[in-house]
């Protein structure tokens, strides 16, 4: 793990590999470990980095009243600091907002973005009353026993993550942190709905087939509104494809960050 300081915090990453930049945004009630197989996958191509937010893994205890605009900006301190943008950015669910919102406020860290089994933001693509069970769902887990807080967002595989992934996954849940999920009630009004529109860069959006907590068609939502957007289905995958199916997810980005160098831009 290295560090950089940000807003009075310490934020943690991992950094592998030579080569073009990758930069890895992983879920809610998460850490950077999400991304173990693309690390693994990518790094005799790539340099691949990825963090953990502020409130998760080995960075800073999440500060009261921490906004989206707050993680954009020691994710661009991240990215800053190693030195390494502009870079492909890519996030998973509640990372594909930190990502859409990166690109957002600094586009010139950003090369291309990579955007997998995300939101506009919950407000920005979810129905009002699916919204509302979210919400409520994550304050009773808030008020239930500490432990339980890895069960704050079901439904995130199809069948399962991949067998040599269970372990982590039970590891990474086992350490999320009361504060990282109830930053999600705060974040729960977000819609970047309008923004997709001014995406500018070569987009891919990688989607687990039977991802039922951000469906394909969201997916379909986010192809018409990013002029350009390319669509990579991962068959038999859920919510977080990148581990369900992780040779399919890790090539998919693979394949795009070929087609798309830093200098293309």
């Amino acid at each position: 793990m290295e560090f950089v300081q940000a807003l009075g915090l310490e934020i943690a990453y991992q950094r592998a590999g030579d080569g073009p930049p990758v930069v890895l945004v992983h879920s809610a009630a998460s850490d950077g470990r999400e991304w173990t197989p693309q690390i693994d996958g990518l790094a005799d191509e790539l340099t691949v980095v990825a963090w953990d937010e502020p409130g998760a893994g080995r960075s800073s205890t999440l500060p009261a009243d921490f906004e989206l605009d707050d993680y954009v900006r020691c994710l661009a301190a991240v990215i800053e600091a190693v030195g390494l943008g502009p870079a492909h950015v890519g996030g998973i669910s509640w990372g594909g907002i930190v990502a859409q919102r990166l690109y957002a406020c600094r586009p010139e860290l950003v090369t291309t973005l990579i955007l997998a089994d995300t939101y506009a933001g919950w407000k920005g693509s979810l129905p009002e009353r699916e919204l509302q069970a979210r919400i409520e769902r994550l304050r009773a887990v808030l008020d239930g026993p500490a432990d339980d807080l890895g069960g704050a967002f079901p439904g995130l595989f199809a069948a399962g993550p991949a067998p040599e992934l269970a372990t982590l996954v039970d590891e990474i849940a086992a350490d999320v942190r009361p504060e990282s999920v109830r930053s999600m009630l705060a974040m729960a009004d977000v819609d970047l709905g309008a923004e997709l529109a001014e995406i500018a860069v070569p987009t891919l959006l990688v989607w687990g087939e039977d991802d039922v907590r951000s469906p394909l068609r969201i997916a379909r939502q986010f192809e018409e509104a990013i002029p350009g957007a390319e669509l990579a289905v991962i068959p038999e995958a859920g919510h977080l494809s990148n581990l369900e199916r992780p040779d399919a997810f890790t090539e998919a980005v693979r394949e795009f960050c070929r087609a798309h160098p830093p200098h293309s831009r």
